[in-house]
């Protein structure tokens, strides 16, 4: 086992070759004796049957493995641009991230969507151009393309090596179970000669290449210094350098030199001693047992711990962990403990959510992708719809971004999705769980509200025993700016746990306009004024009336 805990995810445009970059990855660490193929429908972390079928990733899933000193957890998340919003979850508990590029096709408006997450997320990238054995693939017209549309620091590691023979790429058998059969399965089949991490060969202008990207290093170079890995990985981790290597998944050639780079290139994160966690996922278990992913930030997580957190709607909660399941692809090994760095699934809570700081970790974190299509969900004539929208809550939890409706004047259930592949997934996903055939009627855009210029807005609350009151100021901003929020009181007049109450809650909510009834974006909103009572305010006293509301007893 290494030492040193981090989390690695693998991103790509749909089809660039992540899953069997991912396979090959686990192969040649050790942990898979043959390698599987997503069009074999075999593939290790495609556990789904959708998955298998289509030959897509369509939930995230997780792998351990051994990388030198490094216990790593391995994220593979979805590439098609449908399910893009289950990748950004992903990346809210990423250390690093592998960017896998298809050489045939070079960087593709996907591409550039995920260079821009991961830039908003602040993770360190490395990449890997993939197919590199097609013909017409040229390594230095692929190196320039990526320095022009993405980083002028993505720098050549390592060039392709000799593809290896078929026959030895493909030797051995390996057996795959579900459930926690699978976890010994995967060790049982293991290789027995896993992947030595020595440093890998890079090309001759590396180094230079290295030391151009900050100037103290540049000089130590014209010194006569030499570089070290140490040097690169402290640029890598202040996203300074984007390593790049070249190869080919399928034929697990580049491989090694890939991993033997992150060996070298990673440093472990600093975990704090106080219980933290971020919660990116939440699922169901074949037995329909609620599941909350999410990624130990410090401290340590033991079964039965008591757990508190605020829902969305700022109601506090406290629930204990039943159980704690450290997944590796369909299987999983229950655990009486989990430790910072560690990513562990949960049962025994039914309050959390995608993106909810627990512990330490206090600030929720909201995605930067949503959908831009809206469908109402046509039922068969003898489904209760109220009870359909129950189930569909349920899919909600899992998937946010699907943002249930329930239209009460023509009794109608709207989702937002984002493109047909999606749809078709969710298709099959009521029709599999719930056992109801649904169509989707025709789609509309889903539109946003501004504001063209500022306006203060004063929210009320003052029933019996209860007082509150917030002053906000919503002014303008440019197109695609988003929300933004602050804060221009005096702790004097607010205290600061007020403040950061009010806060979060603007943050964490979705807020309506007042035209036509959709959400607003493009504007900041600042809290220039409010006030609490030190006997009868309470912390959900804030957040239970709108901006404009007043309410007395």
């Amino acid at each position: 086992m290494g030492t040193k805990k981090v989390t690695v995810g693998i991103l790509a445009h749909v089809d660039a070759g992540k899953t069997t970059l991912a396979e090959a990855i686990l192969y040649r660490t050790g942990m898979l004796r043959r390698l599987g193929r997503v069009d074999h429908q075999d593939a290790f972390l495609d556990t789904d049957a959708m998955e298998r079928a289509r030959g897509i990733t369509i939930f995230s899933k997780q792998a351990k493995l051994v990388l030198g000193d490094f216990d790593v957890t391995l994220l593979d998340t979805p590439g098609h641009v449908d399910f893009s919003a289950e990748m950004e979850r992903t990346l809210q508990v990423l250390d690093y991230a592998v960017l896998v590029i298809s050489g045939a096709d070079g960087v593709q408006g996907h591409v550039e969507t995920l260079w821009r997450l991961l830039s908003r997320y602040q993770i360190p990238t490395v990449l890997f151009i993939n197919k590199m054995d097609q013909e017409g693939t040229d390594e230095a017209e692929l190196l320039l393309q990526l320095q022009k549309q993405l980083n002028e620091h993505c720098i050549k590691v390592c060039s392709m090596p000799q593809p290896p023979d078929n026959a030895d790429i493909a030797s051995g058998i390996r057996t795959l179970g579900t459930g926690t059969d699978a976890v010994s399965a995967m060790r049982t089949n293991a290789s027995d000669s896993p992947l030595p991490c020595a440093a890998p060969i890079p090309v001759p202008d590396f180094w230079e290449n290295v030391a151009m990207c900050q100037e103290d290093l540049l000089e130590r170079y014209l010194d006569g210094d030499t570089l070290t890995w140490e040097d690169a990985a402290l640029l890598v981790k202040e996203r300074k350098l984007f390593p790049c290597f070249f190869g080919s998944a399928l034929k697990v050639c580049g491989v090694d030199a890939l991993l033997s780079g992150l060996s070298k290139l990673m440093k472990e994160p600093e975990y704090t001693e106080e219980f933290g966690a971020r919660v990116f996922k939440i699922t169901r278990d074949e037995t329909g047992k609620r599941l909350t992913h999410m990624k130990l930030t410090g401290g340590s997580l033991f079964t039965r711990q008591s757990l508190r957190g605020q829902t969305a709607d700022g109601q506090e909660w406290e629930e204990k962990a039943d159980q704690i399941r450290i997944y590796n692809g369909s299987g999983y090994e229950q655990v009486q403990q989990a430790a910072a760095g560690e990513i562990c699934s949960v049962t025994g809570l039914s309050k959390t959510y995608a993106g909810e700081g627990l512990g330490a970790q206090t600030e929720p974190v909201l995605p930067l992708l949503e959908p831009v299509l809206t469908y109402q969900i046509e039922l068969p004539p003898d489904c209760d719809a109220h009870t359909m929208l129950r189930n569909l809550r349920q899919l909600e939890e899992e998937e946010p971004e699907l943002s249930i409706v329930w239209e009460e004047a023509s009794s109608e259930i709207c989702a937002q999705v984002m493109g047909e592949v999606q749809m078709e997934i969710l298709k099959n996903q009521i029709r599999e769980r719930f056992g109801v055939p649904v169509s989707f009627g025709q789609g509309s855009i889903v539109y946003r509200e501004t504001i063209a210029a500022p306006v203060e807005g004063v929210g009320h609350f003052e029933p019996l025993r209860h007082y509150a009151e917030v002053h906000l100021l919503l002014e303008p901003l440019e197109r695609g700016m988003g929300l933004q929020f602050a804060s221009a009181v005096s702790e004097d007049v607010l205290d600061r746990n007020w403040q950061r109450l009010v806060l979060t809650h603007l943050e964490e909510k979705r807020h309506k306009g007042v035209l036509c009834g959709t959400e607003i974006t493009d504007m900041k909103i600042t809290l220039v004024n409010g006030r609490a009572h030190i006997k009868h305010t309470e912390g959900g006293d804030f957040v239970r009336r709108p901006i404009g509301h007043s309410d007395r007893d």
